[in-house]
C-alpha cells in the first residue's frame, strides 16, 4: 500500500492535461486503475531497481574515468612521440569536459521526459564512447589519440548523465518508506560515491591482472582490453532500466511545461550557489589527486616500475572505500551538510601537514602511501558522500535534475581545471618534491574554502522529500503559478516491462 506521506496535506492548484501533464488527484485516480497490490509490488520492485542499478551504473562510471590514469604511463613508453603532456592533459580531460555537457543536458531532461527516458539515452553514448575508444587508430600516434580524446568524450558525456539520473534516482527510491528514509544518507552514499570509488579500485586491479597476463610486456593490447571492458557493465545494466518506473515523488510532482524559472532562482540560489561551488572545490582536488595517483607515487617511488606504481596507487584508492562508508553513516547520525563540513576541516589538515612535512614522511615511503590514503578518504567521508545527497535533498522534485545536474556540472568544471593545473604546477618547480609538495598545499586551502562554503550556503532540509515539495508548492501557488503537475503510473507502466501482468490485474 501507498505510504500515508504521500497524501498531500496542501491545496492543489492546476491543470488538467490529456499528455501525460496533470494534477495530484489526476495521478492517484489512474493509480486506483491498478489494485493496491499491483502498484506496491510496481513500486517496491522499481525502487530496489534503481538502487541498485544506480550503484553498478556509478561503478561503471568511476572504472571508466580512473583506467585512463593507470595507461597513461603505459602510453608514454608505447608511443613516444605522440604522448606529449598535452595530450596527457586532454585525454584526462576529455572524459570529464564531455560529463559536463551530459549533466547539463540530462539533468534539464530528465525532469522533462523523467528519469528512465533520460538513463536509457545516457547508457547508449556512454557504450558508444567506450566502444570508439577502444577501436582508436590513426594514420599517426597523434590522430590515434585524437580518435581516443574525441570517443572518450562521447563517452564521457553519456556518464555525465548518469550523476542526475543516478543521483536523483537513488535519493526518491529511497523515500518510499519511513524505515529507508532514515537510512538515506548510507544508502545514497553506497549507491553514488561509493560505486564510484569502488570503480576506481577495480580499474587498478584490472588493470594490473592485464598487464600480468601479457607478462608485463608492454603492449597496445592491454589498454584496449581495459578500455573494451569498460562497456560490458552498461550494457547489461541496459536490461534493468527499462524495468524501472517513475519514483511516487516524481509521478506526483513533475512539471514538464512552463517551468516557472524566475521564480525557481529566487527561492533556491543558495543553496544552488552552495552545493555547487562545494562539489566544485570537492572535485578541483579529488580528481588529480585520484587520476594521477600513480604518477605521484611514481615520481616519489625509487623503483619507478610500472606495475608497481599501478599497485601502489590502488592501494592508496582503496581508502576511498572505508571513507564513503563513515560518511553515510554520519550522514544519518549528525545530518549532511555537518558531516560535508566536518570531511572538508579534516580534509585540509592533513593536506596541511603532508604539504609541509612531505620531506621527512616520504623517506618512509609505506607511512607516505598510508597518509595519502586517508587523505584521499577524507575527502569522501566528508563532501565526497555529501554533494550528491545535499543536491538532491535541498530542492524539490520537479526541478531536483536541473540543480543536480548543474551542481554536478559545476564540480566536474572543477575537476577538468584540477587535473589541468595539476601537471603545470608540479612541472614549474625544478624539484619534483617541492612541486608534489604544492600541490598538496593549495588542495589544502581549496578544501579548507569548501568546508566554509558548506556550512554558510547548504541548508539543513527535513529528510522527507515530499515536505520540501509541499513547500514548493505553497511557494508557487502564493505567486500566482498555475501550471501542470504529475503524470500517470498507468501511462508509465504500459512502456515498461511491468506491461503486462498489470493489463491483466487492472
Amino acid at each position: 500500500m501507498a505510504s500515508p506521506k504521500h497524501q498531500p496535506a496542501y491545496e492543489i492548484t492546476g491543470k488538467d492535461s490529456n499528455e501525460g501533464q496533470s494534477s495530484i488527484q489526476d495521478v492517484e485516480k489512474s493509480e486506483k486503475r491498478l489494485s493496491q497490490v499491483d502498484v506496491a509490488r510496481i513500486t517496491k520492485v522499481s525502487s530496489i531497481i534503481t538502487v541498485l542499478v544506480s550503484g553498478l551504473a556509478l561503478f561503471s562510471d568511476g572504472y571508466n574515468a580512473q583506467i585512463i590514469g593507470y595507461m597513461e604511463p603505459l602510453f608514454t613508453d608505447l608511443y613516444k612521440d605522440g604522448m606529449s603532456s598535452i595530450i596527457k592533459t586532454r585525454l584526462s580531460n576529455a572524459y570529464l569536459i564531455g560529463e559536463i555537457f551530459g549533466m547539463l543536458f540530462f539533468g534539464f531532461i530528465i525532469d522533462k521526459i523523467g528519469r528512465r527516458t533520460g538513463i536509457v539515452f545516457a547508457t547508449f553514448f556512454l557504450v558508444l564512447g567506450i566502444l570508439l575508444a577502444t577501436a582508436a587508430h590513426g594514420t599517426s600516434q597523434l590522430g590515434m589519440f585524437w580518435m581516443m580524446i574525441v570517443a572518450r568524450g562521447i563517452a564521457g558525456f553519456g556518464a555525465g548523465g548518469e550523476y542526475p539520473t543516478c543521483g536523483t534516482g537513488s535519493a526518491e527510491a529511497s523515500d518510499e518508506s519511513e524505515y529507508v528514509r532514515r537510512k538515506r544518507g548510507f544508502l545514497v552514499a553506497v549507491a553514488t560515491d561509493f560505486a564510484i570509488d569502488f570503480g576506481f579500485v577495480m580499474a587498478g586491479v584490472i588493470a594490473l591482472i592485464v598487464i600480468e597476463c601479457y607478462h608485463e610486456n608492454v603492449s597496445s593490447g592491454i589498454w584496449r582490453v581495459c578500455f573494451g571492458l569498460g562497456f560490458v557493465l552498461p550494457l547489461v545494466l541496459f536490461f534493468f532500466r527499462i524495468r524501472m518506473v517513475e519514483s511516487t515523488q516524481y509521478r506526483k510532482h513533475a512539471i514538464k511545461r512552463n517551468v516557472p524559472y524566475w521564480l525557481i532562482i529566487k527561492r533556491y540560489w543558495k543553496p544552488m550557489l552552495g552545493t555547487s561551488l562545494a562539489w566544485f572545490f570537492y572535485d578541483f582536488v579529488t580528481y588529480p589527486f585520484g587520476i594521477f595517483s600513480s604518477t605521484i607515487i611514481g615520481q616519489l617511488n625509487p623503483n619507478n616500475i610500472l606495475i608497481q606504481n599501478i599497485g601502489y596507487g590502488t592501494v592508496v584508492n582503496c581508502f576511498y572505500l572505508p571513507g564513503c562508508l563513515t560518511g553515510g553513516l554520519l550522514m544519518d547520525r549528525i545530518g549532511r551538510k555537518q558531516t560535508m563540513s566536518l570531511g572538508f576541516a579534516l580534509w585540509a589538515i592533513l593536506g596541511f601537514i603532508l604539504g609541509g612535512a612531505l620531506n621527512p614522511i616520504q623517506s618512509v615511503f609505506p607511512l607516505f602511501i598510508v597518509l595519502y590514503g586517508i587523505f584521499n578518504s577524507l575527502g569522501e567521508m566528508g563532501p565526497g558522500v555529501a554533494t550528491f545527497l545535499c543536491a538532491a535533498e535541498s530542492f524539490p522534485t520537479p526541478l531536483r535534475g536541473h540543480f543536480m545536474g548543474f551542481a554536478a556540472a559545476v564540480g566536474k568544471a572543477g575537476a577538468a581545471i584540477g587535473t589541468q593545473v595539476f601537471t603545470p604546477i608540479q612541472d614549474s618547480f625544478n624539484d619534483t618534491q617541492k612541486g608534489t609538495q604544492a600541490v598538496f598545499l593549495i588542495g589544502a586551502g581549496f578544501a579548507a574554502i569548501g568546508g566554509i562554503i558548506a556550512w554558510v550556503f547548504i541548508p539543513d532540509r527535513d529528510r522527507d522529500l515530499e515536505s520540501e515539495d509541499a513547500k514548493f508548492r505553497s511557494y508557487l501557488a502564493e505567486n500566482g503559478y498555475e501550471g501542470t503537475f504529475g503524470e500517470s503510473l498507468m501511462h508509465e507502466v504500459r512502456t515498461t516491462a511491468f506491461k503486462a501482468e498489470v493489463i491483466k490485474t487492472s
